[in-house]
Order: C-alpha cells, then structure tokens, then sequence
C-alpha cells in the first residue's frame, strides 16, 4: 500500500496521538480490530475548532474540520499499528458527531471532509461504513468529533 506516499503527496504530517482528556484510552485493540476513541476538531494550535453548524460554522468549514480529525485519526492508527500503516487492510467504520442546531440537516455532506481522505488514503481500503449524527454539544465545544474502526493484519 502507498499510504506514506500518498501522506507526502498531499503534504501531511501525522502527529502522536493527544493524551485523553478524561478516563478513556485513545484505542483499543481486539482481535483484528483497532477501536479509536473519538478525536474532536481543533485548530493549529490544539485549542478546540468550537462552534455550531447552522449557527456559526459553515458547512464547508465543517468538512475542513472532520477532514482535519481525519488526519488526527491516521496519527493515532499509526500508533496503534506500531509504526506500521501498512497494516491497514480496511476502514471499517466511522462514527461523526456534528455539533450542529435542530434545523441542520447536512451532517452527512460535513463527514465526508473525513471520509473522502481517507478513500483517498487507503483507496478501496478506505471505503467505509458510517453514521452521522446531529448533536446538541460536544465536548470543550467542538463542532465536530469522529470516532473510528479498523482491521488490520
């Protein structure tokens, strides 16, 4: 699989995992599976990427931000692969929140920011299952948070 490769293309650098905010792990792994805790959009600097959609995030601003957790979430299968994201043999599943008012409806259209890069990632392997939801609040404010699973060899 060509997924450093790819990384270098699109000119990404994966970081180490966060350490949890709270009594979690940041994965687990069973059998085949990797099970990542959900990694919440934020800015540059880490401080938490807060608002809402249908308030005061657009729906391309959320793409951006799912997009970005996308990355945060490859850095901490990296991890859980010990080094090795070529064991990646497929995304299973992701799991987006989206902070977002009763009348928004494009919780969807906002994953993809996270599901497209990883098609782009891990090609077929990156073709996954998924649920979006609407939320009223997410933690330290977050307008998105995404979870994800995945078999590796």
């Amino acid at each position: 699989m060509a997924i450093y490769q790819k990384l270098e293309e699109l000119n990404i650098t994966l970081s180490p995992p966060a350490a949890p905010v709270a009594a979690y792990v940041m994965y687990v792994q069973t059998g085949n599976l990797i099970f990542i805790s959900g990694h919440i959009a934020k800015h540059a600097d880490g401080s938490p990427n807060a608002g809402q959609l249908g308030k005061d995030v657009t729906t391309e601003q959320g793409q951006q931000a799912a997009r970005a957790i996308a990355i945060d979430l490859v850095g901490t299968l990296q991890e859980a692969c010990g080094g090795d994201l070529n064991r990646v043999t497929r995304i299973v599943k992701l799991m987006s929140l989206v902070n977002s008012t009763p009348d928004f409806t494009d919780q969807h259209l906002v994953t993809n920011g996270a599901s497209e890069l990883l098609g782009e990632l891990f090609g077929d392997a990156g073709k996954h299952a998924r649920s979006a939801f609407g939320v009223a609040q997410i933690p330290r404010g977050a307008c998105v948070e995404i979870e994800m699973i995945v078999e590796v060899a």
